[in-house]
């Protein structure tokens, strides 16, 4: 979610033949059907679609002529479009930030009167929704809920919120609500199940990280935001091996964005690319930011599986076992770096989970684990 895939933009391009993207979506917010708790589908009123560096992400109203959005929805742009329930578009501002976190304001002169959502601090064991533009259905809208499987690391001022309330591309930069409408975050990125928002409480950072004596520092951020979601896109468009120079220009504007949902995306385009030994600081630069990352975890996991240093994955397994521990990969991977690693009582616990979640697929990996084959030496011993 938000890094713009070619299959995102050939979607969005197809919808803006027969107009706007943003301004169709904007235009059918009001009225559109919401089988959500009241408050939640009243608070699509204070959730706009947008159009800067992605073609169509979302902002959150906090204040008469304030919204908030994701960096990465902008970039390094100094403004974007801003479209109203009919459609109207409007310039939006952008206010320089110099914080690392995933989050910008925008001011916006002649908004209408309107709600404003109020922050609140997430809890663990409650609903949340995300509210933001649909681009296949063309309006705002309030998604089925769920609930926080990590709340933000303590001690970690740029960890995250992550849930299992379902996002989609374009949802970027919208809010995350409870079922009373109060704001809980701001959406950021995830996919399969896993998705992550940065919590309200950065609001108050961002307000203290926020004017025009941060333009230059706002300038570098949004540059490297711009950069490495380019070269990102540009790997997805032609996969394939990875040149010295690219995989050092990925892992370099990556690095300098500071963004988690980057530097993820950027140790999995390196890993795929044959650069897996270059992937490993990014995610576990991610990892320091966010110790709760679900996302994170697995792509050091599949990382460090691609560089067969299974032992460096079991620390991490152990952790996504007691917080993921019904998802097939994480179930897999253990069976095979805990024996392959060392750790049979891992591999043995995950054939136990597997045997429920999916027993259609353990006769194969017992075998495994019954006579195992050579293990594969470590690339580059």
């Amino acid at each position: 979610m938000g890094l713009r895939s070619a299959k995102a933009l050939l979607a969005l391009r197809s919808i803006a033949f027969a107009c706007a993207a943003a301004a169709c979506l904007a235009a059918q917010a009001q009225g559109a059907d919401c089988d959500q708790p009241d408050p939640v589908c009243d608070a699509r009123a204070a959730v706009f679609a947008i159009s800067a560096f992605d073609p169509v992400g979302s902002a959150v109203r906090i204040g008469p002529d304030r919204l908030v959005t994701a960096r990465h929805v902008v970039a390094d742009q100094p403004e974007a479009t801003l479209f109203l329930a009919d459609g109207t578009p409007l310039t939006a501002t952008v206010v320089p930030s110099g914080y690392a976190a995933d989050l910008v304001f925008l001011t916006v002169e002649g908004l209408p009167e309107g709600p404003a959502l109020e922050p609140t601090e997430a809890r663990a064991g409650v609903d949340f929704f995300t509210i933001g533009a649909d681009v296949g259905r063309q309006r705002i809208r309030a998604y089925d809920p769920g609930q926080a499987r990590a709340l933000p690391a303590a001690e970690h001022p740029l960890a995250r919120l992550h849930h299992d309330a379902y996002s989609q591309p374009g949802n970027s930069g919208g809010a995350l609500v409870d079922a009373e409408g109060r704001l809980v975050g701001i959406v950021a990125s995830g996919g399969e199940g896993r998705f992550e928002a940065v919590p309200s409480a950065a609001l108050a950072v961002l307000e203290s990280k926020s004017g025009a004596g941060f333009a230059e520092e706002s300038a570098e951020l949004g540059a490297a935001v711009r950069v490495c979601t380019t070269l990102i896109e540009e790997r997805q468009a032609r996969p394939g091996r990875l040149q010295d120079q690219e995989a050092k220009a990925i892992a370099t504007s990556c690095g300098r964005a500071g963004n988690r949902q980057l530097l993820d995306l950027a140790g999995q385009t390196l890993g795929r690319g044959g650069a897996a030994a270059m992937a490993v600081p990014l995610f576990e630069r991610a990892l320091a930011e966010d110790p709760n990352a679900i996302n994170t975890r697995l792509g050091l996991v599949v990382t460090h599986h691609l560089l067969r240093d299974y032992e460096a994955e079991l620390p991490h397994l152990h952790w996504l076992m007691e917080h993921a521990g019904e998802d097939l990969q994480v179930l897999r991977f253990a069976i095979q770096a805990g024996t392959w690693g060392g750790d049979p009582a891992l591999a043995a616990e995950a054939l136990a989970r597997l045997k429920r979640v999916n027993p259609q697929t353990a006769p194969a990996a017992e075998r495994f684990m019954a006579q195992p084959p050579p293990r594969p030496p470590k690339l580059g011993n």
